[in-house]
């Protein structure tokens, strides 16, 4: 059967136009993080919900020392913190945003491992964090993992201090949820027992919530913090760790840490070492 001229040429702007719709609706960007920053803009992914960290306040401003670090890093590619958009990057969903190109990089305390840096890059680390547990302030039978077996223990999903609690405590009850203020809740109600997260984490809600929860025992694991990239961009991998090296050198790390985390008494650890993976 032949197709008229009309009809052909109907048929091709239609899928111009769906091709074109595709391309929107997937929100990444064909640019390079380094193009942006060119441009003078950036987008990066932080958390929303983590006190002292990464905080979308109530006025819309945004707060941490990941936030911090952000802000630093983009200084040092030529971008002003007015001109930084930042994007929520829930942990389950950081290396999917990545390679989309929907952020350009990200400070979301994210722990560097082996099957991440499958699919994205990191540079650093910027921080050495270490998993922990909080409980209720009166809750006396839990100071160390070992004593969460049959106890329900919230963690984010996708992150790696739940990943640990799966594959090293079995016979805890691990509940997963999309965010650590979930979980949070969680706790507060006594749907959970704990909740484990890094103890950098766990301080910032501690002391958002003076006499409600308590962070309890000795960090059981060692969590390098990166801050992750597109993968396979070896000149921003490098520009960033630089950026990085010159924080920590030029004293600002320490007073971005101080201002932020430091606020609840968490005292600054040594700097770590860059590590150019």
């Amino acid at each position: 059967m032949r197709i008229n001229r009309s009809l052909r040429l109907g048929i091709g702007a239609l899928a111009l136009a769906l091709a074109a719709t595709t391309a929107a609706c997937g929100g990444g960007s064909d640019k390079s993080a380094l193009d942006n920053a060119k441009g003078g803009k950036l987008t990066v992914g932080i958390k929303f919900d983590q006190p002292g960290l990464g905080l979308r306040n109530k006025d819309g401003s945004f707060s941490g020392f990941d936030v911090e670090v952000a802000k630093y890093v983009a200084g040092k590619l030529g971008v002003q913190p007015e001109n930084i958009t930042f994007k929520e990057s829930p942990s389950g969903q950081r290396e999917t945003l990545i390679e989309n190109g929907q952020v350009d990089y990200i400070v979301a305390t994210y722990s560097i491992n082996d099957a991440r840096k499958q699919k994205v890059d990191f540079a650093g680390p910027y921080y050495v964090a270490g998993q922990s547990l909080l409980v209720k302030a009166d809750n006396n039978s839990i100071n160390s993992p070992d004593d969460l077996k049959g106890k329900k223990v919230c963690s984010v999903k996708g992150s790696t201090p739940a990943q640990n609690i799966e594959k090293n405590y079995p016979a805890t009850q691990l509940q997963t949820n999309d965010t650590y203020s979930l979980c949070l809740e969680g706790l507060q109600a006594g749907s959970y027992d704990a909740v484990t997260t890094d103890d950098i984490i766990l301080a910032g809600y501690a002391a958002q919530s003076t006499g409600t929860f308590k962070v309890v025992g000795k960090p059981f694991t060692t969590e390098n913090y990166g801050i992750g990239l597109k993968k396979g961009d070896k000149e921003l991998r490098g520009k960033v760790n630089d950026a990085i090296e010159a924080m920590i050198a030029d004293g600002s790390w320490k007073k971005a840490f101080d201002s932020t985390v430091g606020i609840s008494g968490y005292q600054a650890p040594t700097p770590p070492t860059v590590n150019r993976y």
